[in-house]
This record gives structure tokens, C-alpha cells and sequence, in this order.
């Protein structure tokens, strides 16, 4: 982690830690960065928030200055960004969002050509301009200063490249869209209209306050209810920058990362289609989801939470399909990224090859109730190292056997330690949490 940047970009509250300053100077860094040896081009786009406008504008300034072309694909997707900065040989992209967070918050996501997240050193770079003078950069002058350019093209181009990972018309299937009242709101109702499915959306109309708000990935209930009151055959939730989906199935129970990836790789492996066998994870995806996946052969690696360490490994290894229990989910085969409404593409191709409701598709997967609860702690690294805090976290892994787990972590942007159990009932689950946070209290080690 850097000063600004964490696993998904530099975030914060806008204009309180996020500055359109700070966006102004990544700007003129990364025209420099890529203009050193031809002229630079770089997309951007941006989610609905009321700030979305502003680090659009100043990204564009930052850059122009430096002598770098901006093409603005304004209001899209976080993963066409990526799309389109890959087949289109942009030098980089930026995304401006903060994800899943309230309006109040935004961020830069930075893309490389390969629309891949951006290289650390790249990064590393980056975070020491914004700590540097502005004149360590030249501005460029006459001919050679920027010129910004309306981009819808390419958004509609992605929107296009969507429509043909279709293999099936969704004619007489009852959909449910919650778009957020983010990125997806701009996309994902006409494509699933133009593959012909009775569409049902809600939280489609942003005005700047109110992406995220009550509704999307982080507020499933809202789904569930929608699905079960219009009787719809499945649901998709998309969080701000829709590169995450959840799922709601048809009885309006929640399909969450976990059984997304258990659905897409067991269809996969029917198909041939899943690459070395293997399913990558984090370490946070349920212990059911592995007792399933060993049930029908499938392996599965374990990554540290971020889909940025997920598509790592998959790169790395050739792997297929991966994601997190949040709902970023990776196809490599169709996009560098997690993608939304590709996820809902392919669970509707699953659907529809298999003549299977969704609910039917899951229900191999007993997923355990799981705890989790975070601590304020002095230090991280000594709270997670204490011996009296290590022994704790043993015994209760021998009484859960092979009935659950437990897990420590650090979090990654605040001072604190997670502690997550999974067991057979929510009751054990949290006591098991509990002993273990008493004891790290104890030691002194909390806030």
C-alpha cells in the first residue's frame, strides 16, 4: 500500500482526500510518463457521482498540459474502460470511481495498455510526483498541448462486444436489473433488451447523490424483495462502477461470488472449457464453496483478498474463472477485469444451456454461516503475532475441525485486525469470533 494508492486505485472523500488537484497531477504524470517517446492517449471514464465531473475535468487539464490526446467515454463501466484502452491500443485508461463507497467518496482507478490494473512501479511513480513540484514537468506549448475528444464510440463498441458473448436469445425470461444508480445505468439495460429478455429495472435513474444508496451489490434485500413481488425467473445487482455482480435466483434467495463461481466452473468443466481445472478464490470465500467444488473434482487456488491478487494468479497460471465473494468476477477468456454484466452473461448462458433455474444450479452449495467482526488495534502486525492470540486462534480451529475455519487478517487501509469464523450455526460462529477478539482486548493490543 502507498501514501494514495491502495489495491483498487487512490480513494478517498472528495475534495477532503481526494483532490481534483491530486487528479490534476496524476494527469500531467501519466501524459509525461507515456508522451516521453510518442504523442500519448489516454481513455477516461467516470461514474454518476457529483464529482465524477470535476476529476473528469481535471484529469483532462493534467493531461492536455503535458501534450497527451484525452478520449472521454463519460458515464460507462469500469471494465469498458478497460475494454477499450485494450483493443484500441490506448496508452492507459483511468476510471473515475469509488466503487461500491457513497457519492461523497471517489477515486482514480488507473489501466494499463493491456487493461490490466496499472504496474506498482508505474503506481510507485506516480505517488512520488504528487508529493513533488509541478515544474518537475515541462508544459507542453503551441502544437504540442492536447486536445480532448467525445468518445460515446467506444462505450457503444463494448456495448457491442457484450451483445456477442450471447450465445442464446433470453426471449420470455423475466430479468431483474439493479443498476445502482450508477455506471451500469447507462449500459445494461439495452443490452439485455437487445438479447431480447423481458427486463425489470430498478435504481436506473442517478443525479449525482444517490449511487449506492440503498440499493445495488451492497444492498441485495432491496433485489430479493423486487424479484420475489414480480415474480421474476433471476436478478442482477451491480455496485457503482458495475465491475461487480451479485445474483438473486429465482425463489429470491442471494447467489454471491462464491456460488457464481461454483455455477460458472462446474458449467466450464462440462464445457471442457475450464483451463488446468482450476477455480481461484480469496482466502475470504466460504469453506462451502470448497467442500462443493471437491465434490465434483474441481481444484481451486487461494488468493489474498483484492481481485487485483485474483487476476494475478490467474495470468499467471492460465486460469479460467475467478473472483471474490463480493462479486468481482474474472472470465480471462473475454476481459482483464471483473465485469458485471459479463458475469450476468455468462450465468444467463449456464441458465439457459442447462435448462436450469438458478436455484437449481446452486444447490449443491451449503454455504456455512459466517462471522466476521473488526478490531482497532495499536498494531496490526504485533496484535496478529501475539502467542496468547496465536494459541487462541488454534484451539478454536481444532474444535471446528473440518465443520468450519477461522481467519486473521490485517486490513489492508484501516488499523485494524478481522476476525472471521465459519461454523455450522451463526451462534457458534460468532462465540468463536468473540474468544478470540477477547483475548487480543486482553493482551492490550486494542484502541
Amino acid at each position: 500500500m502507498g501514501k494514495y494508492f491502495g489495491t483498487d486505485g487512490f480513494r478517498g472523500e472528495a475534495n477532503v482526500s481526494l483532490t481534483a488537484m491530486h487528479a490534476f497531477k496524476v494527469g500531467r504524470f501519466l501524459g509525461w510518463y507515456y508522451g516521453r517517446y510518442h504523442k500519448c492517449s489516454v481513455a477516461i471514464g467516470k461514474d454518476t457521482r457529483r464529482s465524477s465531473y470535476m476529476f473528469e475535468d481535471a484529469l483532462s487539464a493534467g493531461l492536455t498540459s503535458t501534450g497527451a490526446d484525452v478520449y472521454l467515454l463519460h458515464v460507462t463501466t469500469t471494465p469498458s474502460v478497460s475494454y477499450v484502452v485494450k483493443t484500441e491500443n490506448f496508452d492507459c485508461g483511468i476510471m473515475i470511481s469509488a466503487s461500491h463507497n457513497p457519492f461523497y467518496d471517489n477515486g482514480l482507478k488507473l489501466i494499463n495498455g493491456k487493461g490490466e490494473k496499472m504496474e506498482q512501479e508505474v503506481i510507485d511513480a506516480v505517488e512520488n510526483y504528487l508529493d513533488d513540484d509541478f515544474d518537475t514537468i515541462a508544459y507542453a506549448t503551441g502544437e504540442k498541448i492536447g486536445r480532448t475528444v467525445d468518445y460515446f464510440a467506444g462505450r457503444n463498441r463494448y456495448m457491442g462486444y457484450l451483445m456477442t458473448l450471447a450465445k442464446h436469445s433470453y426471449r420470455n425470461i423475466r430479468v431483474g436489473l439493479d443498476c445502482s444508480n450508477g455506471s451500469a445505468s447507462s449500459i445494461a439495460k439495452s443490452v439485455f433488451d437487445a438479447l431480447g429478455a423481458e427486463t425489470h429495472v430498478i435504481h436506473n435513474e442517478p443525479n449525482g447523490t444517490n449511487i449506492n444508496k440503498d440499493c445495488g451489490s451492497t444492498h441485495i434485500e432491496v433485489l430479493q424483495k423486487f424479484v420475489r413481488d414480480n415474480h421474476l425467473d433471476v436478478g442482477f445487482a451491480y455496485d457503482g462502477d458495475a465491475d461487480r455482480c451479485l445474483c438473486v435466483d429465482d425463489q429470491g434467495n442471494i447467489v454471491d461470488g462464491d456460488l457464481i463461481l461454483y455455477v460458472g466452473s462446474v458449467y466450464l468443466k462440462q464445457q471442457g472449457e475450464l483451463d488446468n481445472n482450476t477455480v481461484v478464490t480469496t482466502i475470504m470465500s466460504n469453506i462451502g464453496l470448497y467442500k462443493a467444488l471437491d465434490a465434483v473434482g474441481i481444484n481451486y487456488e487461494k488468493t489474498d483478498v483484492g481481485d487485483k491478487y485474483v487476476y494475478d494468479c490467474m495470468r499467471k497460471n492460465d486460469y479460467r474463472l475467478g473472483g471474490e465473494q463480493s462479486g468481482h468476477i474474472i472470465f480471462s477468456k473475454y476481459a482483464t477485469t471483473g465485469d458485471g454484466i459479463l458475469t450476468s452473461i455468462k450465468l444467463m448462458e449456464v441458465m439457459i444451456s442447462s435448462k436450469k433455474k438458478m436455484s437449481e444450479l446452486t444447490s449443491p452449495v451449503t454455504i456455512y454461516p459466517q462471522c466476521l467482526k473488526n478490531i482497532k488495534v495499536i498494531s496490526k502486525a504485533e496484535a496478529r503475532a501475539d502467542e496468547d492470540v496465536q494459541k487462541e486462534v488454534e484451539k478454536v480451529a481444532e474444535k471446528l475441525g473440518s465443520d468450519g475455519r477461522i481467519l486473521l487478517r490485517e486490513s489492508g487501509t484501516e488499523p485494524v485486525i478481522r476476525v472471521m469464523v465459519e461454523a455450522k450455526t451463526d451462534l457458534l460462529a460468532e462465540k468463536y469470533v468473540d474468544q478470540v477478539i477477547e483475548v487480543i482486548k486482553r493482551k492490550g493490543h486494542a484502541v
